[in-house]
């Protein structure tokens, strides 16, 4: 494949979302460039606000169905959950296509070579992680200090760029939109 998969990592309140819904507005008139959107047991959410995912809700049946028929290119579970990566990015991919997507840490093992992936790891401080955590509301303080205790580790081998997003918003999303520039061929 002439195109590259680029999975976006990083622990919950790194702000991954919030830095790929700038970046793919950014890019949006630039075709080297398609936005993966993620399949997810779960409703799409009520309120769509900077840094909600924009995903495609499917029923436990329909994600396995797609997962047994081969229409899944990437899938995991966690948190309860499953997640995909839509068998549809191959075409892009294939096309010469920078196939951007909100990946699990724990499928990047499991990637094809033949996807040429490149790993960008969204960072911020654990205090601001913290921070960021709390203010979404979803889990009580202790649930909160477990998520931010579990480290995961990525898989050794990888081309992995670091991206701190400790600043502005506009900031990430700048470094994030450099980093995928880097990733266009030469």
């Amino acid at each position: 494949m002439a195109g590259r998969l680029v999975a976006v990592v990083g622990p919950s309140g790194a702000g991954k979302d919030t830095l790929l819904s700038a970046a793919r507005r950014n890019l949006a008139k630039d075709a080297r460039f398609v936005f993966a959107r993620r399949l997810i047991t779960r409703p799409a959410e009520a309120a769509v606000h900077d840094g909600a995912e924009d995903h495609e809700p499917v029923s436990e049946e329909a994600f396995e169905a797609l997962r047994r028929s081969g229409g899944l290119a990437l899938h995991w579970q966690a948190h309860g959950l499953h997640y995909g990566i839509p068998a549809s990015v191959e075409a892009a991919l294939s096309e010469g296509c920078v196939v951007v997507a909100n990946l699990s840490r724990t499928v990047l093992a499991t990637t094809p070579a033949r996807y040429r992936l490149r790993v960008l790891q969204v960072t911020a401080s654990p205090a601001l992680l913290m921070e960021r955590l709390r203010q979404r509301g979803r889990e009580d303080a202790d649930s909160i200090a477990l998520r931010l205790q579990r480290q995961a580790v990525l898989p050794q081998g990888l081309d992995v760029r670091v991206i701190n997003n400790d600043s502005t918003p506009e900031q990430g999303a700048a470094a994030l939109v450099d980093a995928l520039m880097d990733c266009l061929p030469r």
